[in-house]
């Protein structure tokens, strides 16, 4: 089992002011594979101060001096990208395959990426009778979550470095050790004390007292949309900036005639990928009534020969959800689904016959999905995807917008009758027979689904200061 004790403030490993030991749990044997210790509102203070401290000085570093300290940190990620694999298939369940093949390198890539938009920024323009300049806000304090956690975590990580900020993180204690490794990372390339941090904690606690903390300039957010709400709260009062990506139910649009076998199968894999736990899963197939029966069997050949098994064995199969809370949220949403008169197509409640322990869910797709039914509205987390039927085009634009959420939308068929239609759904990622995001490009949402944007130049102006210099 591995130990984590201690929490990284300054730069050094020290204990906790006060914190409780926290297991957590392997989702694949139900039994603790990593210990870390809570933190306490007074290692969030001292892990603010230290960044405090160290602001003055990283600010007025070069964009050279930060341009070579990212390229440390990228060669040394590349040295651990096992060990980064290994640790997050373990915590939150993903497979080794797809942990070595996406959730590991998606880290790197948003360093790279972050390296690229420095590389290329525009730190100062003139305009009529004045010079705008980009600065540093301060101290970032940020939240990540567990589904794509180190991706998320050097989403935000790599740009404020890159912009001359120092930061307080508090990764999920449901997958800590990933980013107890990014900070060795960190430490090894050179990054000066106090300008990364790092508390292990929950959210009520630990997070609560980073988003309410008076010397924190801003705090970047990754999660549901509830808990973003309570953050923007515990935020308003010291006026911080608040940068959020939030929650999605994602639809995918297909368009009339659409090719089903060019096109489908591009798209409906965003509802399987990482066992769904993807806030841009396309998790709901909006589908013109005459090619409705084609699809549902088109779903149902895809979802059953999804394979689930063992995280730990290589394979393009499915791994457990990350917890019991979340198995359970599932399995009530599939039974809710029954209840309320979808028609099951494949899967169901329980688990699958393979396994008998675990968190494993059925991969499992309805039909006749109406506005009306839970499955319909509420962000799923799970591989469900959801079959709702239209008669026209602009009924189906209509259903694939009704939503609270505005993350991301996947438009199915053919990509010139797509050009016509993607201005009108109302999300910031739109994908055309495709799902997944590109991390040199914004990367955000509408509505509910938060605010600001992270990904190349977009994501690195988000951490910075704009000043208007006039006279002189």
């Amino acid at each position: 089992m591995r130990e984590y004790l201690q929490q990284f403030i300054g730069g050094q490993w020290v204990d906790s002011q006060g914190g409780k030991r926290h297991e957590v749990i392997n989702p694949a044997t139900e039994e603790a594979c990593t210990v870390i210790t809570m933190a306490t509102a007074a290692d969030v203070d001292a892990a603010v101060a230290a960044a405090r401290a160290a602001f003055p000085a990283f600010s007025r570093t070069t964009v050279a001096e930060r341009l070579e300290l990212l390229d440390r940190i990228c060669d040394l990620y590349k040295a651990r990208l096992g060990d980064m694999a290994a640790a997050i298939s373990e915590e939150m369940g993903a497979p080794i395959s797809f942990a070595n093949a996406a959730q590991a390198p998606a880290g790197l890539g948003h360093l790279k990426s972050a390296r690229r938009a420095l590389e290329a920024f525009q730190w100062e323009e003139e305009l009529r009778g004045a010079r705008v300049v980009h600065e540093p806000i301060g101290v970032v304090g940020m939240i990540t979550p567990w589904n794509w956690p180190i991706n998320q975590i050097a989403a935000k990580v790599g740009p404020a470095l890159a912009g001359g900020n120092t930061m307080v993180l508090k990764p999920s204690e449901e997958c800590p050790a990933n980013a107890i490794i990014f900070a060795e990372i960190l430490a090894e390339a050179g990054v000066p004390a106090g300008v990364f941090n790092l508390i292990n904690g929950n959210g009520p606690e630990a997070g609560a007292a980073l988003s309410s903390h008076p010397d924190v300039d801003m705090i970047s957010f990754t999660g549901s949309t509830r808990a973003g709400i309570a953050i923007a709260q515990a935020a308003a009062p010291t006026v911080k900036r608040v940068h959020q990506e939030l929650g999605g139910k994602g639809p995918n649009l297909v368009l009339p005639g659409a090719d089903l076998d060019a096109h489908l199968g591009k798209t409906l894999s965003g509802v399987l990928g990482n066992s769904g736990q993807t806030c841009i899963a396309p998790t709901r197939l909006i589908v013109q009534q005459d090619q409705k029966a084609d699809v549902e069997a088109f779903a149902q050949r895809m979802f059953a020969a999804t394979q689930v098994g063992n995280p730990s064995e290589e394979g393009g199969h499915l791994g457990p959800v990350v917890n019991k809370s979340q198995f359970e949220k599932i399995q009530g949403l599939i039974q809710s689904a029954i209840d309320e008169g979808a028609t099951l197509v494949q899967g169901g409640t329980g688990m699958p016959d393979n396994v008998n322990r675990g968190y494993y869910v059925r991969p499992t797709v309805f039909s006749d999905v109406t506005p009306q039914m839970r499955i319909f509205r509420e962000e799923t987390f799970g591989p469900v995807a959801t079959i709702t039927s239209y008669d026209t085009l602009d009924q189906g634009i209509a259903l694939a917008n009704d939503t609270d959420y505005g993350l991301s939308a996947a438009v199915t068929g053919d990509p010139e009758l797509a050009k016509g239609v993607v201005g009108q759904l109302r999300a910031g990622l739109v994908g055309v027979n495709a799902w997944g995001p590109s991390s040199e490009a914004p990367f955000g949402g509408y509505k509910r689904s938060g605010n600001g944007r992270e990904g190349g130049v977009y994501g690195l102006r988000d951490f910075l200061e704009v000043k208007t210099i006039v006279g002189g």
